[in-house]
């Protein structure tokens, strides 16, 4: 999930002198008064913006060091777009497109002056939409600096950056982070709401390696949080972080060396339960150098429900080593279609990665404890062979969690699920040409399979996947947590001006 919410995300990660409330709101009044910017001769420049456009915005255009686009501007539908579609016909007001902390303070100060809700916006893949806003939207996608300090192996970057970018960055440097494989998810909600990857059992959550964050409050003060200052904040941006607390501009996180890796996609449309079985078996045996996702797709063909199981993931370690550890699976059945490649480890990102596009989903998640019993394997299936359809797809999924993910527990920080054994999700996919009454019948079956697993997992949930529809939602995503992640919203946030409809209350 992106950084959305009424919060948002993130900068260039340019360490701007700490700023006071009071100099805030000075240098907000003076920025009121100047004649000339590149983001105002913009607004100017546009057909017919100019008169139409309320004073106010001319005013915000003004003050940026960015600049300010407003419906009818050439980029305005593609920017405003989530990567969820069906939260696209909510559109803001107008989208700042930022270039600093500057930038972001100044859009905070104005929201507030003139009374209009606001959204941060880096990456823009929230599940449900929460990176869209009726007001102002504040853009930090084009804050994506990113530096290597080689002697300390500290990697910083703006609050807009996204996998891509610590992907390029990172690939000479012989150094990664637990990082997700959608190219364009930003680094701020994957590591605000945890930050699950293929390094994670051998290395812990994307949280667990962030050392430093900066972030702007709705005061206007600029905070810089670790373990040392405003730790207090700094224990809950760490799983809680994401559109509740401030817009965060810069990300510090420790990195670890990375060499040579084995990579695999893997599918099997034969014998699947046996198959699956004989995968749940080598993982609960498996070592912390295998990250792996396994999935079961059911899509319609020729008005047949047909199924593919598949594993997706990586080996810190050698081809031999790798196919030595899936005998046994390939001993029950062999594949359908076999990949497997040991390569350099960012060369090795590039295969098992997903640029991925805008789509109509919905995706509902369970932290699962043990091993999935027979009779929770029977009921996968059996659901999926009796999905409904719809021309996209419907897939459940499971990551294997344990390892490192268990160095640390659930109340070293605000992110709380630690302990278990795999993080399973269902997720359903369509188009709108389906029609509404094929989507509510889709909708219905997603909600009933996503019920009728509890009995076989915990009742907590993965806020990076984050779900409208959850019922009991602060429970699930934060458990035990919840209390003092309450408090630290009074503490930072009073007037709750960065809210969603599951934002943390004050």
């Amino acid at each position: 999930m992106t950084q959305s919410s009424t919060s948002g995300n993130d900068s260039s990660g340019s360490q701007a002198m700490r700023t006071s409330r009071r100099n805030f709101l000075r240098t907000g009044a003076a920025l009121t008064l100047g004649l000339s910017f590149p983001s105002l001769q913009w607004l100017s420049s546009c057909t017919n913006l100019q008169d139409h456009v309320a004073p106010v915005w001319s005013q915000l255009a003004a003050r940026l060091q960015g600049s300010l686009l407003l419906p009818g501007a050439g980029t305005f539908s593609e920017r405003a777009a989530p990567w969820a579609l069906q939260y696209a016909t909510t559109l803001p007001q107008g989208i700042a497109q930022c270039r600093s902390e500057a930038d972001v303070q100044t859009c905070i100060q104005w929201a507030q002056e003139h009374k209009i809700p606001l959204v941060a916006r880096s990456g823009g893949h929230s599940y449900g939409g929460y990176s869209t806003t009726t007001g102002l939207m504040i853009d930090v996608s084009a804050m994506t600096a990113f530096s290597l300090d080689p002697s300390t192996g500290l990697l910083t970057v703006g609050g807009g950056a996204r996998n891509k970018h610590i992907f390029e960055g990172c690939k000479d440097l012989g150094r990664a982070i637990t990082h997700g494989r959608c190219l364009e998810v930003g680094v701020a909600g994957l590591v605000l709401g945890g930050g699950i990857g293929f390094d994670m059992r051998s290395h812990g959550y994307t949280c667990d390696w962030l050392r430093e964050t900066r972030i702007v409050l709705a005061d206007g003060r600029i905070l810089t949080c670790n373990e040392n200052e405003n730790a207090d904040l700094f224990w809950a941006c760490r799983g809680a972080g994401g559109g509740n607390f401030g817009i965060h501009t810069s990300f510090t996180f420790e990195t670890f060396p990375v060499g040579r890796i084995t990579v695999f996609d893997i599918k099997w449309t034969e014998r699947i339960a046996e198959t699956f079985a004989a995968i749940q078996l080598l993982t609960q045996s498996a070592p912390d150098s295998l990250g792996i996702k396994v999935s079961i797709v059911a899509e319609k063909k020729l008005g047949d429900t047909v199924l593919t199981l598949s594993i997706l993931g990586q080996l810190a370690g050698s081809v031999a080593e790798l196919v030595a550890l899936l005998t046994p699976i390939f001993t029950v059945q062999q594949p359908t279609e076999t990949t497997i490649r040991e390569e350099k480890y960012w060369d090795g990102q590039g295969i098992i990665s997903d640029e991925g596009k805008p789509e109509y989903s919905h995706e509902r998640s369970r932290f699962v404890k043990g091993q999935l019993p027979n009779d929770a394997i029977q009921f996968i299936l059996s659901s999926l062979r009796a999905w409904p359809g719809t021309s996209r797809a419907a897939t459940w999924k499971y990551f294997l969690l344990g390892g490192k993910i268990d160095a640390k527990t659930s109340t070293d920080m605000a992110f709380v699920h630690r302990g278990y054994s795999m993080l399973s999700s269902i997720e359903l996919e369509w188009n709108p040409s389906d029609g509404s009454a094929v989507i509510a019948q889709n909708e219905q079956w997603l909600a009933q399979f996503h019920d009728q697993m509890e009995q076989y997992t915990t009742p907590y949930c993965y806020q990076n996947f984050i779900d409208p529809s959850q019922r009991g939602y602060l429970q699930a995503y934060y458990g035990k947590n919840l209390p003092q992640l309450q408090a630290i919203k009074r503490k930072y946030d009073p007037t709750n001006l960065f809210r969603y409809p599951q934002s943390i209350p004050v």
